[in-house]
């Protein structure tokens, strides 16, 4: 397996993992953090800003998969090394987001309320 194809797999898992939140939000018809709003990647962005980068973010995760090597379902380290770049892209944008939608508690004593 080439090692560009690894680095490859990993960031279209991260890739994927970013469009959910984002076309979700969009399709939701809510405002979302996006790179675009002010300050970047804090403020607002509007419903169709999160539609179209959520759709860019999934346009590049499926470009990264099927368009680099030969991504196959059947191998092991295709799908580990996918599932990494899912896994840590998800708990990092869940710290991220977490700031601003409500789910970082800092202590245990907020989680309760």
């Amino acid at each position: 397996m080439n090692f560009l194809h690894d680095i490859s797999y990993f960031f279209a898992g991260a890739f994927l993992t970013n469009a959910i939140p984002h076309f979700v939000s969009g399709v939701m018809g809510r405002v979302f953090q996006s790179p675009f709003a002010t300050p970047r990647g804090e403020g607002p962005s509007s419903s169709t800003v999160n539609v179209l980068w959520g759709f860019f973010n999934l346009a590049v995760g499926y470009w990264l998969i099927c368009r680099v090597g030969n991504f196959d379902l059947h191998s092991n380290e295709d799908v580990v090394v996918l599932g990494i770049g899912i896994l840590l892209a998800g708990v990092l944008l869940a710290r991220r987001f977490g700031r601003f939608n409500g789910g970082n508690f800092p202590d245990d004593r907020q989680a309760v309320r």
